[in-house]
């Protein structure tokens, strides 16, 4: 029998109940926004990400919200398929937003910002009829990681930076959202969700830190992060797969110990725990494909 301890990081994947839209959200690693007013770029944005986001929060001015809804409305009946980042609950325009969201059968999740309250991320979801990704961005969401990550339609948590580091009145920088990343990957691990979402990072210059903090985040144990330009999906998704030194570190292990007996390797100890490493390593590289069953040019870098 396999060790607890060593189970896959991921739990019941898609919750609420049977919803087919729910892996798709929690297994995305590229999530690229895209304005809601903007629908000439709807079907870029699919093409370009593991899931896109149609944003009716930040992306738009109030008075295009209105016009963005019908946007998002008309396209997702036509047959597209994407996530929407509704406005923030204690708005006047999150009523509105989830009026035009209902009934919409492309709607494959409902992104809520400023996610504090368990009951109205399991209301959303159920209202919807789709999977929520609840947008941890203060401090009350991340003392409460645990239980939105337990609620009822919840799929996956996000960490949103910007706003955190603004309530806490911190400066935004790796050491001062350090313990805000680890609770809500802890968060997700003990209520069986899939690892969360990072946040943006707003450099999109070509040579910008998004593939450096698409590595440091892996290396925390996130297992996607948000995109807000198209350029920066190809550097997140390949941040987020094996090196080829780390695939061929981990055929190694399982050459040597595949059973998770102690041996050395690389003049290392190797036993059980490293072993399951190694195995999810492979595991990842294998895959090699975003969750539409596209290959990815960053699982091509592992062959």
């Amino acid at each position: 029998m396999t060790d607890p301890r060593y189970a896959p990081q991921h739990g019941p994947i898609g919750r609420p109940g049977d919803d087919p839209a729910a892996p798709r959200a929690a297994a995305a690693t590229s999530l690229l926004f895209v304005p809601a007013d903007r629908p000439e770029r709807f079907d870029n944005a699919v093409a370009a990400g593991d899931l896109a986001i149609l944003d009716l929060e930040a992306a738009v001015a109030d008075p295009r919200k209105a016009a963005a809804r019908d946007y998002v409305r008309a396209w997702l009946s036509a047959g597209g398929r994407a996530a929407v980042r509704a406005n923030v609950v204690e708005s006047a325009e999150h009523e509105r937003d989830l009026a035009a969201l209902e009934g919409m059968p492309g709607l494959l999740a409902a992104v809520v910002p400023l996610a504090e309250y368990p009951d109205t991320l399991t209301s959303v979801a159920h209202r919807l009829g789709a999977p929520v990704i609840a947008m941890v961005e203060s401090a009350l969401g991340v003392h409460r990681a645990v239980e939105l990550a337990s609620a009822e339609g919840v799929c996956r948590l996000a960490f949103g930076s910007i706003d955190f580091s603004l309530d806490i009145d911190a400066v935004e920088s790796p050491e001062s959202l350090l313990l805000a990343r680890s609770q809500l990957v802890i968060a997700s691990r003990v209520a069986g969700l899939a690892a969360p979402v990072d946040t943006v990072t707003t450099d999109i210059s070509a040579d910008g830190p998004v593939r450096d903090d698409a590595r440091r985040a892996r290396g925390l144990g996130f297992s996607g992060k948000f995109c807000i330009h198209p350029a920066q999906v190809v550097p997140v998704n390949s941040a987020f797969r094996p090196t080829s030194a780390a695939v061929a570190w981990a055929i190694r292990v399982l050459a040597v110990a595949p059973s998770g007996a102690a041996a050395q390797v690389d003049g290392h100890m190797v036993d059980q725990p490293v072993v399951e490493r190694a195995r999810r390593i492979l595991d990842r590289a294998e895959r090699g494909t975003d969750p539409a069953g596209r290959t990815t040019p960053a699982a091509e870098e592992t062959r």
